[in-house]
């Protein structure tokens, strides 16, 4: 986690993103492991053992945030999820299950990010989305 913590400045237990696999200007691949000692996970629902849908899609902007800074691209500037577009869920994460998150850029400016991503588990689809981070 700390090769991530250089990347971006979420910091546990709010970082979901444990690896970055590959990244360059186009794509970023990178994985997160969910962990059920997360206290709010347990809060959040406890009679389900399944990570939030709305933490899924943290995942991928902070692998895509992650992305565009260890691939050189972008500026150091601090952005934030401005636009969720398209988002759509089709099953579940459980705790202790890896997803897989293949991020693609589609716009970067010094004043926003546009990307899309792919969340897999166990190479099935569990969620997609697009959104624009704009500059704080």
């Amino acid at each position: 986690m700390s090769d991530i913590e250089a990347l971006i400045p979420h910091r546990h237990p709010f970082l979901f993103v444990d690896e970055i696999l590959s990244a360059d200007e186009d794509k970023t691949i990178g994985i997160k492991t969910y962990d059920e000692s997360f206290a709010f996970f347990q809060e959040c629902m406890p009679k389900q053992k399944i990570v939030p849908n709305v933490i899924l899609i943290e995942s991928m902007g902070q692998c895509g945030g992650a992305g565009i800074k260890k691939s050189g691209i972008g500026s150091d500037a601090l952005y934030g999820f401005a636009v969720m577009e398209n988002v759509r869920f089709f099953d579940t994460v459980k705790f202790g299950e890896t997803v897989r998150m293949i991020i693609k850029n589609i716009n970067i400016s010094n004043r926003a990010i546009k990307q899309s991503g792919t969340a897999l588990c166990n190479d099935k689809v569990v969620a997609e989305a697009t959104w624009m981070c704009a500059r704080l």
